[in-house]
């Protein structure tokens, strides 16, 4: 598939085929997700590959307490409640999520990807805001694999809402504690048309020359 084409067309997938994902498949998307960028090149991702039905099922029940959270936040729950006071595609999506949440365990492939601490490059750790810079040294990789996976043909849902269970994931999966969680993807058979085309804003609403808020041309 053309990187262009892969960039364009891989969707966050909640809907999955029951099909077993072959580990060659998995193993190549690791393998070009490998090459990805990271603060001193320490590539300190690691990634927990879950497909027992057992831990599929401790990894949905330590999901749920978080995705319910963020309903909260976000309105998602009322637009469940209400969905009738809401823009239809917007509680669509929101349902297909809540969907996905509920059965997780019957995701075929859990992917838990933790990055070792030591190994991120935090040049904002002293500026007066939330830090987002560690990001740099694992999701470049997070991203690269869900393209690897797309190329595959295989569907995938990012989120970060294990990351909350931290402490309770680590102990399920015998992470140590130098390792953070950083994400958790979700992969499968997409049970789905693929898209052509994702819907995203234009390029002169988020890109500017010289200085902020002036025009891209």
């Amino acid at each position: 598939m053309d990187l262009y084409e892969a960039m364009r067309c891989a969707p966050t997938t909640r809907r999955f085929k029951e099909d077993a994902v072959p580990r060659e498949a998995l193993l190549r998307a690791l393998e070009a997700a490998r090459f990805a960028p990271s603060g001193g090149n320490r590539q300190g991702w690691r990634v927990v590959v879950v497909e027992d039905p057992a831990t599929r099922t401790a990894l949905r029940d330590l999901y749920l307490p978080g995705w319910r959270a963020y309903l909260e936040l976000t309105g998602g729950a009322r637009m469940l409640a209400e969905p009738d006071s809401f823009d239809a595609a917007r509680v669509r999506m929101v349902r297909r999520a809540d969907e996905y949440a509920q059965g997780l365990d019957r995701v075929p492939v859990h992917l838990v990807v933790g990055v070792r601490l030591e190994d991120l490059a935090v040049t904002d750790s002293e500026l007066p805001r939330q830090s987002i810079v560690g990001g740099a040294s694992v999701y470049p990789f997070v991203q690269n694999l869900l393209l690897a996976l797309r190329g595959e043909g295989l569907g995938a849902a990012l989120t970060t809402l294990l990351v909350p269970a931290e402490a309770d994931v680590k102990r399920l999966l015998a992470i140590p504690q130098e390792v953070a969680i950083a994400a958790h993807i979700g992969v499968g058979y997409r049970d789905q048309p693929w898209p052509a085309n994702l819907a995203r804003k234009a390029v002169e609403e988020f890109a500017f020359s010289e200085r902020y808020g002036d025009p891209l041309r």
